[in-house]
């Protein structure tokens, strides 16, 4: 009858250590990951991965789909590493996508460290958790969407706008771009590697 099958057993994931919201003020050394979530005209959920870098507030990517599984945020990372390098931290929160093997083991085969904050406690982002309120106020609250390819499309022109033209009053009224590359030519004329 079967009554007497084994159990699987559950692999049992590292502990996770909770640190503070400390930035460097540089380039890819920090970026932060979170996940919003919307749904289109006819009701259907979507969910966005939004990452950002700590140091410069530049979004580098908004990840767009009806499912974001740890698979993709890898995916949508090696992208990321291809385009820009990888920093040497990860702040995120505890959600399943993230505190995952697949995505830990990618981490620790990179030696990026992943920063996580305490549950509940999503102040401990804030710098995310600051782009998700502009990108839901200015974004997904704004338009009505048909279909998935109109929100990467339309989510990628705001990012454009985000990065390149949007002044950040935290950043002496620069956009993240051009505060990124204030931030290269400064260091470099200080004769600092990042």
């Amino acid at each position: 009858m079967g009554l007497n099958l084994k159990r699987r057993a559950k692999r049992v994931l590292p502990k996770r250590v909770p640190k503070p919201l400390e930035v460097i003020d540089y380039p890819n050394k920090q970026w932060a990951l979170d996940f919003m979530y919307d749904t289109l005209y006819c009701g259907k959920s979507f969910r966005t991965l939004n990452v950002i870098d700590e140091g410069t507030r530049e979004c580098l990517a908004i990840e767009v789909d009806t499912s974001l599984p740890a698979q993709r945020v890898v995916r949508v990372l090696e992208q990321l590493e291809e385009e820009r390098g990888l920093p040497h931290q990860i702040r995120v929160d505890n959600g399943p996508e993230l505190i995952s093997a697949t995505l830990t083991d990618w981490c620790d085969d990179r030696n990026i460290e992943l920063a996580y904050i305490k549950p509940g406690k999503p102040q401990q982002n804030g710098f995310v958790e600051r782009f998700n309120g502009s990108f839901r106020r200015e974004f997904l609250d704004v338009y009505l969407f048909e279909n998935l390819r109109q929100v990467r499309d339309m989510s990628w022109v705001w990012r454009l706008d985000y990065n390149d033209e949007r002044p950040h009053e935290s950043l002496g009224d620069l956009p993240p771009s051009v505060y990124r590359q204030k931030l290269l030519m400064e260091n470099s004329n200080l004769g600092l590697s990042h």
